[in-house]
């Protein structure tokens, strides 16, 4: 069994935060979205070659998708640091000021989870974003004033995973593009392995690493969630990553052949078995599996509908044949 090319000793430091170790550091390592990344590498470029700070972007998704890492590489372009924040850390318009005045000129404010800011912090962002400056409102009442600050050119990259909640004028200041960020193929989350696998010094092959990809619902987040689990079962049996490992690892984990786990069997389970296929409503499958009806429609449900094992329908939800069959599989094996 061959070793991944070119694997590297890991630091202490490094150890300690494997997510940001795995991170790509170039637009070469960074694998899917091509259309994204060809799009802002022409907006960065010309920036960069006028001697601007590039225009603001916003990129929308699923979670672990790669948005946090393409506003790294986009800060890595431009050659300029980058400043990181989420919605929910700015609370007051003091704390986004204090953030704003301390850019330097041509720096990359990221903004994680934008959809969460409060409307009034919206309210001050958006002078910022479209002429550079900053209002504060000093005093109230009839002394009140409005006091502007000029502010350094920046450029803003949020954040989100839920765009419906941004507003129109917030989402309309983004005048360097809106781009969607869409689940991943089984062999670009095959090779975002490899090189994970690489860096972890992990020894394996191809084919075991797409029995991986195949069940970490097309997300590479997931993925090396998943690999990370594997490696850890393969260092305490002493040897390599090899089908068994994996295979044990996911019954450990119980996470069947398609990527779901429990949560998600516990779904169609209620829905099928329960209520005879549906259609049935979202709050009474919450009461009958014990999952928050958020967790349900976020973060369940998306990927059962992506493999067509669910359907929404006016009248509620319906599994599909192909969930029966899955389930019964299950039970067979």
């Amino acid at each position: 069994m061959q070793k991944n090319p070119e694997p590297r000793t890991i630091t202490r430091d490094e150890g300690s935060n494997l997510d940001q170790t795995l991170r790509p550091q170039t637009w070469e390592e960074y694998i899917g979205q091509t259309k994204i990344k060809e799009n802002l590498r022409i907006l960065l470029t010309a920036a960069r070659e006028r001697g601007h700070a590039a225009e603001h972007v916003l990129l929308y998704g699923p979670p672990g998708l790669g948005k946090t890492t393409l506003a790294h590489l986009i800060a890595k372009t431009l050659g300029t640091n980058m400043r990181t924040t989420s919605g929910p850390a700015i609370e007051r318009v003091g704390d986004l000021a204090a953030i704003l005045t301390n850019l330097s000129p041509g720096d990359v404010l990221f903004i994680d989870e934008i959809h969460r800011l409060s409307k009034s912090i919206e309210e001050v962002l958006y002078p910022a974003m479209e002429s550079g400056v900053l209002d504060i409102i000093i005093g109230k009442g009839p002394s009140a004033r409005t006091v502007q600050l000029d502010l350094p050119p920046f450029t803003l990259v949020a954040a989100t995973t839920r765009i419906s909640m941004l507003s129109a004028p917030l989402r309309s200041r983004f005048s360097g593009g809106t781009f969607r960020l869409e689940f991943y193929e089984e062999d670009e989350i095959t090779s975002i392995l490899s090189h994970s696998a690489a860096v972890l010094g992990v020894e394996t092959n191809r084919t075991i690493l797409s029995t991986i990809a195949g069940r970490c619902r097309a997300t590479p987040r997931t993925a090396n969630y998943l690999l990370k689990r594997c490696r850890d079962m393969a260092q305490l049996d002493g040897g390599a990553l090899t089908k068994e490992i994996v295979d044990k690892t996911f019954g450990l984990l119980d996470i069947d052949n398609l990527g779901l786990g429990r949560p998600d069997r516990a779904v169609l389970e209620a829905i099928l078995y329960k209520f005879n296929g549906g259609p049935v409503g979202l709050n009474t499958i919450a009461a009958a599996t014990g999952e928050e009806q958020s967790t349900i429609e976020d973060v369940i449900e998306p990927y059962l509908i992506r493999l067509g094992l669910l359907e929404r329908t006016p009248r509620g939800r319906v599994t599909s044949p192909e969930a029966t069959t899955h389930l019964q599989n299950l039970i067979t094996h």
